[in-house]
């Protein structure tokens, strides 16, 4: 079959990288794409945004299968469209993503489900939201409702720092609309991980554990970002806990959503925080993660294609998903500035040097100019991705991988995983 990826960052590049060795599939189309999707399928100029335009290209290129990587395509509602025009599509209707692109809905679903979360209040003026700060006390856990490229959160250690960033979401709308509700919550203390199940409605297919690292520097400070490296699976994470996890978080979500009349279909990744009282929601994701993806996509062992399809069709009976022993670690290399203000356009060297056995390099923000010469083109640049027979080994691999590679002022984080041995 001929499958189409919407999307251009790495999640997407590892996507395609995956399913582009799949016997079922002839080739793979990306759109937009970015230096290295094209790498592995064919880079196409297509407004994603563009619903009509999108299942315009479907029928003309015989594509069988889409797969959708951002969260904002899906709160957009292409999945809904697309499943009108009888082309099989891979994700959440923008109704059951909500409990992503609304985290005050999420919060009101795992409220009245019983799932364990963080306390919490919603507020849409910053009057009410200062005064509220007022009777809490530090670390104070700032949220705005809507998508805000995962920069949406902040962790203020300061009531100063938190009516700053109150103001600056609400009232100056740094991030858009979806600032112009937030959520003020109990700050969680634990073990934060991405957990990553596919769904076909009703069931669910875990992923092994996996940590981001959202923080820009090391020790876990600086400001939030999209995300700066991976690992998984999480050493100190044991199965048990994962089948909490399903059981208290993800089975329940599932039966909560198909009860109110719409169903999940797709990857649901709930963030958790592992704290002394058991696993707790911090956020849902209603796609893949960035960059978890890209290490899962070197874990896993399978064929994914069947279960995306199975998935799309609502059935995963008898679908299973086998993993690779050992570990794998992404170490993300950005732009200097980011995740604030970066430049673009500085060449690229080193990535194929990089590149070997255990190593993987998958683009994000990359293009190749008129020359053919590899550039930066975003805030997060490149993911080297490396396997290893433990983690200790996979991190010795990807960061001997970010070693070979050069850009200028290019920033990464040498402590990715230093936090779970």
């Amino acid at each position: 079959m001929n499958v189409l990826v919407l999307g251009s960052g790495g999640r997407e590049h590892a996507l395609s990288w995956k399913i582009a060795q799949s016997p079922q599939v002839e080739k793979v189309y990306i759109a937009p794409g970015n230096a290295g999707t094209a790498e592995v399928g064919e880079n196409v100029v297509l407004d994603s945004k563009n619903h009509a335009a999108v299942a315009a290209f479907c029928h003309e290129h015989a594509i069988e299968f889409v797969v959708v990587g951002p969260d904002d395509l899906l709160a957009d509602g292409i999945v809904d469209f697309l499943e009108k025009e009888h082309i099989l599509v891979f994700g959440p209707t923008k109704a059951a993503s909500e409990i992503e692109w609304s985290k005050a809905y999420a919060k009101q679903v795992m409220q009245e489900e019983g799932i364990p979360t963080a306390r919490h209040r919603v507020f849409a003026s910053s009057e009410g939201a200062l005064a509220y700060l007022k009777t809490q006390q530090p670390p104070y856990v700032l949220k705005a409702d809507g998508l805000a490229l995962g920069k949406g959160v902040i962790i203020a250690q300061t009531k100063e720092e938190a009516e700053e960033a109150i103001r600056s979401m609400m009232d100056m709308k740094v991030h858009g609309e979806a600032g112009s509700r937030i959520i003020i919550e109990e700050f969680l203390e634990g073990l934060e991980i991405s957990t990553h199940a596919l769904s076909d409605g009703e069931r669910a297919l875990l992923f092994p554990s996996s940590k981001d690292h959202k923080r820009a520097h090391e020790n876990d400070e600086g400001p939030n970002t999209g995300g700066m490296g991976t690992v998984a699976p999480v050493p100190i994470v044991p199965a048990e806990q994962m089948k909490l996890i399903e059981e208290r978080i993800v089975l329940p979500l599932l039966s909560a959503l198909k009860k109110r009349g719409r169903p999940f279909k797709g990857l649901l990744f709930p963030g958790i925080m592992l704290t002394k009282y058991g696993p707790m929601v911090i956020e849902f994701n209603a796609r893949f993660g960035d960059p978890e993806t890209q290490s899962y996509m070197l874990l896993a062992k399978s064929d994914i294609v069947p279960a995306l399809l199975a998935s799309a069709r609502g059935d995963l009976s008898g679908i299973s998903l086998e993993w690779n022993e050992g570990a794998v670690a992404c170490v993300v290399m950005a732009s200097g500035g980011y995740p604030s203000a970066y430049e673009k356009g500085k060449e690229i060297q080193g990535v194929g040097d990089a590149s070997d056995a255990h190593t993987v390099v998958f683009h994000a923000g990359t293009k190749r100019d008129e020359a053919g010469v590899l550039r930066t083109n975003g805030g997060r640049v490149l993911n080297v991705t490396a396997t290893g027979t433990d983690l200790t080994e996979a991190l010795a691999n990807a960061y001997a991988g970010v070693a070979k590679i050069s850009f200028e002022d290019a920033q990464f984080r040498s402590d990715i995983g230093a936090s779970v041995f």
